[in-house]
């Protein structure tokens, strides 16, 4: 019966087998890390099992240990710094020389006159007054010497009687030697060349020569002079003065202001006061 059986399903089956089924798709097989690893039996632990203090040790260690290989790679990087170039030497001071033998013994000289002195009372009273009474002669010697002064000399030459045109004055030689001379024809008519000192007669102030004025005016008080000397206005008393003048062999005009002359004690008529205006 059974195999009667079989052989009827067998045949059953045949005509099944006409028909063809849909072939479906092959199974994705599993990826390799989702298979069920093994499970390895642990053997029991021996000896006595650690306590909970050394178990939270051991915890807080295996924590430690990355932190402190990571750490470990940026220590090495931030100890790695450039090397400085050395630095140069100082220099070796020189040898301080030795001072001169010379310079020695006049340090010991002195130092030993000054111990003389101060040795005793007595040498030092005698010093001082050796010291007080050369000062004294020093300044005593000082009055037989008179004092010496820079002064322009009395006799001058002031250049030819053609540097000096007709009713002029010439303030050339005011600062350097204190006079004009004046080339005028107003004095009595006559042509003449003449030095007058730059003194004012009312007080000794320094008038100066106006020439759009043609006049001599002191600054000071008014003073008023014609150009031949002759005061006119203010308080002075008297004309200028005139000084010494004369033709030198060279055919120069020489100034001697070592001889005065004064117009109110009727000296301007003497020739040394004057020169011929009619040669310039």
């Amino acid at each position: 019966m059974a195999a009667i059986r079989a052989q009827g399903a067998k045949g059953a089956a045949k005509p099944a087998e006409a028909v063809p089924a849909p072939v479906a798709a092959a199974p994705t097989p599993a990826p390799a890390a989702a298979a069920v690893k093994p499970v390895v039996p642990v053997a029991p632990p021996s000896g006595p099992l650690p306590s909970v203090a050394e178990m939270v040790r051991a915890a807080r260690a295996g924590a430690a240990r990355p932190e402190a290989t990571a750490a470990a790679p940026a220590a090495s990087e931030a100890k790695v710094k450039p090397v400085a170039p050395p630095m140069p030497q100082k220099p070796v001071p020189a040898a301080k020389s030795a001072p001169s033998p010379v310079r020695r013994g006049i340090a010991l000289s002195l130092l030993a006159a000054l111990v003389y002195v101060f040795s005793t009372p007595f040498r030092l009273a005698w010093t001082a007054c050796t010291i007080v009474g050369g000062i004294a002669t020093l300044g005593t010697a000082r009055f037989m010497f008179p004092n010496v002064l820079v002064e322009p000399p009395s006799k001058f030459k002031v250049g030819p009687a053609s540097d000096y045109p007709l009713n002029t004055v010439s303030n050339k030689w005011k600062d350097q030697f204190g006079i004009w001379i004046v080339h005028t024809d107003q004095y009595q008519g006559k042509n003449l060349i003449f030095a007058l000192q730059s003194v004012c007669t009312h007080l000794g102030c320094t008038p100066n020569w106006l020439d759009g004025e043609q006049k001599f005016k002191c600054p000071c008080h008014g003073s008023g002079f014609y150009i031949t000397g002759v005061n006119f206005e203010g308080p002075a008393p008297r004309p200028l003065e005139r000084m010494g003048i004369r033709i030198a062999e060279d055919g120069m005009l020489e100034v001697d202001k070592s001889v005065k002359f004064q117009e109110e004690m009727g000296q301007w008529k003497d020739p040394a006061s004057f020169v011929d205006g009619s040669i310039a």
